[in-house]
């Protein structure tokens, strides 16, 4: 293996102790997993059955039931088993562990003794295995069945699922590689790429991190597999239940497939299958020392968050296709941003940082987090977006067909319900996105500020390290070492966007000066044994604008504050929302309100409501100079990721200014 283009990444073990996060942990720990477990197991009313649990049973020639869900349902209990994981390696519980020991006992018993395991084949379409991975999502279930596995036996160590998965690997090994009588091919969908790096970092198998690269290498070549294999099929589609037109190597953006990975130079297609295939090329060009991979990943990066992201860290613009559009085409009300997305591009702004500390990858890490994907789940863990828009009136959601997609409320589950077992996998694993240790520069990076106990393994020795955050409602964060190696080492803090370069270092009660290298801020010292180092960053509420080429947000403004987007709802600022605007010149007063959902800094300004009272019902339209009468209004913004919490009504980011 080459050497990593950053060199060797340092041991780290981090525990969350935070008063805004350890909500969210706890939440998923106590309510989320649990809930989640009733709905695999279709015990939730009023909720979209599941069947994944009820598939596994059939598999496992327990029971007899045609199959029923989605053709990738195995994934939904692929997600959960990793979140539970996550959660044991946090918090032991011995009941929570049983459960989950039996449905591992029943994913072994509905292997295949050659080792394949999809229950789709295994109960409706026997023999069928490997003929239409451009549809069937074949490798995308095995894939988040190995990152449950690792993770598993990374938080009990026990390995009985990791060699259930251990054993599939060997199979898709056998099936797929450049070698002359195996398949040169790839899943419609991708997510086993990066599954399987994860596993070679379990196991050490060295088949698994080629298997993985082999498949990012295929993807896209001539002739084009997913071409080829439709024509096998004579365009049979498990879909549509019948023939279907074959897809041309155009179509084929829409799996990333339309050229090889290093030549794609635009975020394209399903935004999903995306960002999870970027995330798998960035662990290669780390693992590899590919350059080619790693200067794609630099492209791609750069042509979604910089034209293609919402401010909330939503990607993906549009719901035909769940898929990236084109360059600035963002808009509000018909945005998919889907859930998923989100957290996919939070797993590849991590893989970046593990390539190269830069700023603007945790930004990005910490604007998807705050905005976009805890604010897709509701405050009680039971509700759930799957779209998230940034502008919503009830009524177009119900009735006009462009818009169903756009929920006004968040839902009890979904018949595809990728998203919900996701958030759950992100949050209870939040503490291995806080920081990335440099062994061999001895630096300890800390891109997000989240209260944490860390111990961290750096080539001059170990390091013990409390963080305290009152992020996101003040900047303020407090490191204290308890334990340190006897020669010098690097304190890294990064020095977010929002803060606008005002960052304030103090050493031990002292001000202190910092080298900034790559949006960090580095202090290199002989550290002691109960040193402090306090962090402090400016909150100031602010308007933020949109690039002129953004259409849907010309003459708009929207309210950010530290890490957080804001927005206005109904409940506190009437309808329509449309007809509100905000001076731009009003002071953004900033205070804590106790009494909402649980306490958080709510935003006030200075604006205007446009005029109602004189229009009568049948005159739609009038003479513009009779138009500008409006009347003085005190607004009131919420963080995004409350709203929906306070009953159904229209919500908006972007305000006229």
């Amino acid at each position: 293996m080459a050497q990593q283009l950053n060199g060797q990444l340092g041991r780290s073990e981090v525990h969350i102790e935070d008063a805004f996060w350890n909500r969210f942990t706890e939440l998923v720990r106590e309510t989320v997993i649990p809930y989640q477990w009733e709905a695999l197991n279709d015990r939730i009313a009023d909720a979209e059955p599941s069947y994944a649990i009820r598939n596994f049973r059939v598999a496992a020639g327990l029971e007899e039931h045609p199959y029923c869900g989605m053709v990738f349902q195995d994934s939904d209990v692929a997600k959960w088993l990793e979140a539970v994981g996550y959660s044991l390696a946090n918090h032991p519980d011995p009941e929570l562990e049983r459960t989950a020991d039996d449905v591992i006992d029943l994913i072994a018993m509905a292997q295949h003794e050659n080792g394949y395991l999809n229950t789709y084949f295994t109960i409706k379409d026997p023999g069928k295995q490997w003929t239409n991975l451009y549809e069937a999502h074949e490798l995308y279930c095995a894939g988040h069945m190995m990152e449950a596995a690792v993770a598993y036996y990374e938080a009990t160590g026990k390995r009985k699922l990791l060699d259930v998965m251990s054993r599939f690997a060997d199979h898709i090994d056998e099936v797929f590689g450049p070698e002359e009588g195996k398949l040169r091919g790839y899943d419609g969908h991708q997510e086993i790429e990066l599954a399987l790096v994860k596993l070679y970092q379990a196991t050490g198998e060295e088949r698994y991190l080629k298997l993985g690269q082999f498949f990012i290498d295929e993807r896209g070549a001539a002739p084009n597999f997913l071409v080829e294999e439709g024509k096998q099929r004579d365009g049979y589609s498990l879909w549509a239940g019948g023939k279907r037109p074959i897809p041309t190597v155009a179509q084929l953006a829409y799996n990333q497939a339309h050229k090889p990975v290093r030549e794609q130079e635009a975020a394209v297609g399903h935004s999903v299958r995306a960002v999870y295939m970027y995330t798998a090329m960035a662990d290669l060009a780390r693992l590899t020392g590919d350059k080619q991979l790693l200067a794609a990943c630099e492209r791609l990066w750069n042509n979604m968050t910089r034209k293609q992201m919402y401010i909330t860290g939503g990607i993906g613009s549009t719901h035909h296709g769940e898929a990236f559009s084109f360059d600035y085409d963002l808009p509000n009300d018909t945005v998919y941003a889907e859930t998923c997305a989100s957290i996919g591009l939070i797993f590849f702004a991590q893989r970046m940082l593990k390539l190269e500390a830069k700023s603007e990858y945790a930004d990005v890490l910490e604007r998807a987090l705050y905005n976009n994907v805890v604010g897709s789940m509701s405050q009680d863990g039971k509700h759930y977006f799957y779209v998230n828009p940034l502008e919503v009136w009830p009524e177009a959601s119900e009735r006009n067909p462009g818009r169903h997609h756009v929920k006004a409320e968040r839902q009890k589950w979904f018949g595809c319900s990728c998203c919900p077992p996701n958030v759950a996998r992100l949050l209870s694993s939040l503490n291995d996105y806080i920081y990335t240790v440099s062994a061999a520069s001895n630096t300890v990076y800390a891109h997000l500020f989240i209260g944490s106990v860390g111990e961290f393994e750096l080539d001059a020795g170990t390091v013990v390290m409390k963080q305290q955050s009152q992020l996101p409602w003040k900047g303020s964060a407090r490191f204290e070492f308890s334990e340190v190696p006897g020669t010098a080492f690097t304190l890294a803090l990064r020095i977010p966007s929002w803060c606008g370069g005002r960052a304030v270092l103090s050493i031990n009660g002292n001000a202190a000066e910092y080298k900034i290298e790559n949006g960090y801020a580095l202090v290199h010292r002989n550290w002691q044994q109960g040193d402090t180092a306090e962090w402090e960053l400016d909150m100031t509420a602010q308007l933020t604008a949109a690039h002129p080429e953004i259409r849907a947000n010309a003459g708009k403004v929207a309210i950010e504050r530290g890490p957080l987007v804001y927005c206005l709802e109904e409940v506190d600022n009437g309808s329509p929302l449309a007809a509100v605007s905000i001076a731009a010149s009003s002071e953004l007063h900033a205070s804590f309100d106790s009494q909402l959902l649980g306490g958080a800094v709510i935003i006030e300004a200075e604006g205007r409501l446009d005029e109602q009272d004189s229009w009568l019902e049948e005159t739609p339209y009038r003479p513009y100079a009779q138009h500008r009468t409006s009347k003085q209004a005190r607004l009131k913004a919420v963080p995004y990721y409350l709203w929906g919490n306070r009953g159904k009504g229209e919500m908006t980011v972007w305000i006229r200014t």
